[in-house]
This record gives C-alpha cells, structure tokens and sequence, in this order.
C-alpha cells in the first residue's frame, strides 16, 4: 500500500504539472499536442518509479539502474511518440489539401494515403459534402438555364401580339380598317391570349414560392376528366382531333378538384395541339395499389429521349418534336392557352403539390404524359 501511495502522488504530481500545458496546446498542432500528451504520460511514469525506488532503500548503483532503465524508456517513448505523431500530422495534411477541391470543378480527390478511422470518416463526409454541392450546382444550372430560355420565349411571344394589337389599333386610329368589327375581334382574341399568359405567369410563381393553397376534397377521377374533356371538346373540333374517354375508371381521389381539372386541360390541350388532324387523344384512368393513375396519350409522333428529362421544365418547348403535322404550329410541347411553355411545368407543380408525380414517356405514334395522384384513403393517411 506505501509502494502503491508512493507511485500514485508521483505519477499524479506529473499529471498535475503537465495538465495545464496541454490546455494550452489544444489550438496548435495535433503532433504538438500529441507529443505534449505522450511528455506528461512518460514524465508520470518515470516520476513514479523513481518515487517507488528511493521509497524502498535501493543501494545507490541499483538506484541509478532503475534511473537508467526508466528515462532510457522514457527517452524511446516520447521519440516514438513524436513518430507517430508526425505520420497523424501528415494525414491531417494531406486529408486538408483534399478538402480545397470540395466543390470543385472535378470533384472531390480523396488523399492516396492510408488515414486512420477518424481521418477516413471524415473523408467519407467531405466526399459526400461535394457530390451535394455539384448536384446543387447542376440544378442551379439547369434552372439558371430554364429562366434565360423563359425570358426569351416570353419576350418573343409578347412581341408578336403586341405589334398585332398596335397595328390594328393604329388602323382603327387611322379609320383605314375595312372591317373594324373583325379587327375588334382580333384584338379581344391577342387580349385573351396574353391574359392567359400572365395568368399562367402567376400561377407558377406561386407554385415555385410554395404559395399554392390546395382545398382537397373526395371527388371521383371520372368527373374530373369529363370536365377536362368538356373544357377541351371545342378545340379538338376546331383542330379535328377526336377525344376518347373511355377507359377512365370510376376511382376516388383527395384532391383539389379545381387545380387538377386545370392540370388535366392543360395535358388536353397540349395533346390537341401536338395531334394532326383525324387524329385521336385518349384519356385513360386506374389504379395502381394506392395511387389513381391518368394518362393521356396523343399522335404528335414522340419526343426525343434527350429532351423526355426536360419536358416540365419552366419554360421548355423543345425543338422540331410534337410540331402539330396539320397545322404547322411553334415547335416543341405547347401550353395550350400562351404558348410560352408554361403549361407543363405548371401541371408538374400542381401535381406534386398533391404529393404526387408527373411522368412522360414515348408510346407508338406519339406520347404518353401520366400523373399519379394518391387515392382517398392514402391521402388521408
């Protein structure tokens, strides 16, 4: 118990002594303080079998072996120590080198060298951090692209029916209109047309700041394609696209019955404009475990794979695919009312508002857009 006493004030005296110092290393380097903490552990050590040989009467050359032997070994730790220490230093090094190309251009380069548990983790994690940050970056590009072709479109979409609106003002101005009641007509028609586009404008600009308030409610997906294909009966007339509607299915939704009918119009007139003439639009609706699938399927003859990721992108018309055969329209997939590529991104975002999923793939002859929006009892749940 004396021995034990001698060995534990020793080692504990040193400990003591070298606690403060290590408070203060802990903002310098790890190898310092690594080195500082191996110094304070030996020093306790060697402190207390010196304490434990001189409490038990050694002889002095015995004395000055154990002396020996002890810092020897100390000597050989502490050397060992700062070894050690310095291979962790250099890990640390090479894994802060490595985190200057987080975010980068080429991703993420991990150090060749072999670092220890901690070091490797925290490898992993900046590896990560960086696949995050180039996937952010792709989006920020994609949407940072999505708003120049935006502002593009609608720029030349707003010229055309303005310079109409002005002429034929001016010509009505000038009474040098030979049938001012057509040219009223055809100014209330551009009117229209641009009041369908800053309501659409509006629409979305709600959608993407999450402003979008849904007033859901059981409706039977059956009545909402029939006023969808109702709303958009005229158009196919005028365009001489037939409407079938026979496979809708009878299935519950929670829904907001008015934005959904809004979503199916916009796919209808879409189809309508991308279909040549005698063609047909089929809207088909079932379901699927817990979900309500409805699709519509036009003739547009297909969209390029390359642009199938884009289609419901803001703003997004595409180039020669889904140009209407029959009437020579603007190329790409069209919102019925504006034109300026609108319609889609504004079906996507409605639909995922309901929590939902918006979906486009080619079929033989045309396309296949399809939304599945969950049923009444697992939107409840």
């Amino acid at each position: 118990m004396l021995i034990a006493a001698f060995a534990a004030l020793g080692a504990g005296a040193a400990g003591l002594l070298g606690w403060p110092a290590v408070r203060l290393l802990r903002r310098r380097s790890v190898a310092l303080s690594l080195l500082c903490v191996a110094v304070v552990t030996v020093l306790a050590m060697t402190t207390g079998t010196v304490a434990v040989a001189q409490a038990m009467f050694l002889s002095e050359h015995d004395l000055g072996v154990v002396v020996t032997v002890t810092l020897m070994a100390a000597v050989v730790s502490v050397a060992t120590a700062a070894l050690l220490g310095r291979q962790v230093v250099a890990g640390s090094r090479a894994l802060a080198a490595a985190a200057r190309t987080v975010g980068s251009e080429g991703g993420f380069a991990p150090p060749v060298q072999p670092l220890g548990s901690e070091l490797a983790q925290l490898s992993e994690e900046l590896a990560a951090t960086s696949a995050r940050l180039a996937e952010s970056r792709r989006r920020e590009q994609a949407l940072e692209q999505s708003r120049r072709e935006l502002i593009a479109w609608i720029s030349h979409d707003l010229r055309t029916p303005l310079a109409g609106l002005r002429a034929m003002a001016e010509a009505l101005e000038d009474g040098v209109a030979e049938d001012p009641p057509r040219y009223l007509a055809r100014m209330r028609t551009e009117v229209d047309r641009l009041t369908g586009m800053v309501d659409d404008l509006f629409e979305l600009s709600r959608i993407q700041a999450g402003a979008l308030t849904l007033s859901p409610s059981r409706v039977s997906v059956y009545d909402l394609v029939g006023d969808a294909i109702a709303g958009a009966a005229p158009l196919a007339r005028e365009r001489g696209v037939r409407l079938a509607g026979g496979a809708v299915a009878a299935e519950p939704v929670e829904v907001d019955g008015r934005e959904i009918t809004r979503v199916l119009g916009n796919l209808l007139v879409n189809a309508i404009r991308c279909t040549p003439a005698d063609g047909v639009v089929a809207v088909a609706a079932r379901r699927a475990e817990d979900e309500v699938l409805v699709s519509v399927t036009d003739g547009c003859g297909g969209i390029p794979e390359a642009d199938l990721p884009r289609v419901f992108e803001t703003g997004f018309r595409g180039g020669a695919a889904r140009t209407p055969r029959s009437t020579g329209g603007g190329a790409g997939p069209h919102h019925g009312d504006s034109g300026a590529g609108l319609g889609l991104a504004i079906v996507r975002g409605i639909v995922e508002a309901h929590e939902g999923r918006a979906t486009v793939r080619n079929v033989a002859g045309g396309c296949c857009f399809e939304i599945a929006l969950p049923d009444a009892a697992a939107a409840r749940a």
